[in-house]
């Protein structure tokens, strides 16, 4: 099945690229529990094509892999796979070439990598955020002549930043924005860095994230003008370190502010924040932010798997005195900053199409 077949039956064939990495087995154990999707196809590189997946996969993940799933036959990363969407869980090399021949032969591609992101017709959607921006798959179209369709997640890093500040840019604009990331070994996928350089130490400068973050953050933030993206206009200055823990991401965050607002303002902003077009979806959480009033939060052990993974949490509110304002943001960065956020990017274009096909059978 391809882009001619509407994405209207009750369970949507699905197959996953990268799936005996770490990314592709989170995907693999949210598809295992999803209501519409179901898992038609895993596929990973040659030395792992023909093996079954549990010869060919070491799972990583506390929960035991999904029923059924180490029998399956893992598949070379061809499109000639069964399924309509196709979830990318590729390195970014490796998906520079292969998630165009997916769209070009009808799949709906939805990719974790980077190899896409900034391309000027590929939309790079939060889309409890800009979710306008999906109108540039009909300029992808067009221009590339697909029948099938790209749509990335951003960096994990960015995308709790950007929901981190979303709000805060719509309720009173923001002139500048610093963050300092500290970075969960397990963004680095498996085996990662040498336990050497992770154990009691910090890393600086994760390669190419800043950038990614600077970038990605305001391209999020932008605006859908005449079939482009304008980026957002404020700067933004990240620095990066990995540090000791496990899972989930931190930030320490200060912006200014373009109004000036009190305390109460910014978290009734975080609070009030809402995604109208992910609403009732599987993957959505009823709050996208959430301000957490205790001391010493949010922390990525205590709250990043929190309400599934989906949810970013936003602590420590207090006065800057360089800035208006700083506070630490938390989000697990293998869901909502990775498979969680593809897959919530599915459902949304999922129903957005059921709608429109709807809407000219009226």
């Amino acid at each position: 099945m391809r882009l001619e077949t509407p994405l209207t039956p009750s369970r949507i064939p699905v197959a996953v690229l990268g799936a005996t990495g770490a990314v592709g087995q989170r995907f693999l154990e949210r598809l295992a529990r999803h209501p519409r999707f179901e898992i038609a196809a895993v596929a990973a590189s040659d030395r792992s094509a023909g093996k079954t997946y549990g010869e060919a996969c070491a799972w990583r993940l506390p929960e035991a892999p999904p029923a059924g799933l180490s029998e399956m036959v893992v598949r070379r990363a061809e499109p000639d796979l069964p399924g309509v969407i196709v979830f990318s869980a590729l390195d970014s090399e490796t998906a520079r070439s292969v998630e165009p021949r997916f769209a070009q032969a009808g799949y709906r591609v939805f990719s974790n990598a980077a190899a896409h992101r900034m391309e000027p017709d590929v939309p790079l959607l939060v889309p409890e955020i800009n979710a306008g921006h999906i109108e540039l798959l009909q300029t992808q179209r067009r221009r590339r002549g697909w029948r099938g369709t790209l749509v990335t997640n951003p960096n994990c890093s960015a995308t709790q930043l950007a929901l981190a500040l979303a709000p805060l840019e719509r309720a009173f604009g923001i002139e500048r924005a610093f963050v300092t990331t500290m970075q969960a070994v397990s963004g680095a996928g498996y085996p990662g860095i040498a336990s050497l350089d992770a154990l009691g130490n910090i890393v600086p400068e994760i390669p190419g994230e800043a950038e990614k973050i600077e970038s990605e953050t305001l391209r999020i933030l932008g605006r859908l003008d005449s079939g482009a993206v304008v980026p957002a206009e404020f700067p933004v200055s990240a620095q990066t370190y990995r540090v000791p823990v496990e899972n989930g991401h931190t930030h320490s965050v200060s912006v200014l502010l373009s109004r000036k607002a009190a305390a109460a303002d910014l978290i009734d902003a975080w609070r009030g924040f809402r995604g109208p077009d992910v609403e009732g979806l599987h993957s959505a959480p009823e709050r996208p932010v959430e301000y957490v009033e205790e001391r010493h939060a949010p922390q990525p052990r205590r709250h990043a798997g929190r309400r599934d993974g989906m949810v970013t949490w936003v602590g420590g509110l207090r006065p800057c005195a360089v800035l208006d304002w700083k506070f630490t943001v938390v989000a697990d960065n293998t869901v909502r900053g990775a498979a969680g956020a593809s897959l919530l990017n599915a459902e949304f274009l999922v129903r957005r199409e059921a709608l429109e096909s709807a809407g000219r059978e009226r």
